[in-house]
C-alpha cells in the first residue's frame, strides 16, 4: 500500500491551494483519511481527518479556512485550503488507516507535499 500527495506549492498569503493524496495497492478497507502539518522546528500536528467521509476532525487553527473530503471510490482525499497565511507553511503529510487485503489495519503516510505562505 503506498500514498502518493501532490499539490503543494508556493503561494501568497491569502490566496488557495488544493491537496490529493491516491492510496493505491491491494486495499481492502480505508478507514480514516486525513493530513497533518509539520513546520521547521516544530512536531508534526494534525491538521483535518475524515472517516470514512463522514465524521470530519479539524485542527482549532485551520477550522472554517480548510475543507477535508473523500472520494471513496478513487481512494483519494483532498484538503482544500483558502485563506492562507505564513503559520500554514509546513510539509503536509497524507496519512491513512488501510486495512490491506492480507493485512491487518496499519496506518501508513505520503511522502509529504511542501507548502509555502509568502507574506
Amino acid at each position: 500500500v503506498q500514498l502518493q500527495a501532490s499539490g503543494g506549492g508556493l503561494v501568497q498569503a491569502g490566496g488557495s491551494l488544493r491537496l490529493s493524496c491516491v492510496a493505491s495497492g491491494s486495499i481492502y478497507d480505508i478507514g480514516s483519511m486525513g493530513w497533518y502539518r509539520q513546520a521547521p522546528g516544530n512536531q508534526r500536528e494534525l491538521v483535518a481527518n475524515a472517516i470514512s467521509g463522514r465524521s470530519t476532525t479539524y485542527a482549532d487553527s485551520v477550522k472554517g479556512r480548510f475543507t477535508i473530503s473523500r472520494d471513496n471510490a478513487a481512494n483519494t482525499v483532498y484538503l482544500q485550503m483558502n485563506s492562507l497565511n505564513s503559520e500554514d507553511t509546513g510539509v503536509y503529510y497524507c496519512n491513512a488507516w488501510i486495512r490491506g487485503r492480507s493485512t491487518a489495519y496499519q496506518y501508513y503516510w505520503g511522502q509529504g507535499t511542501q507548502v509555502t505562505v509568502s507574506s
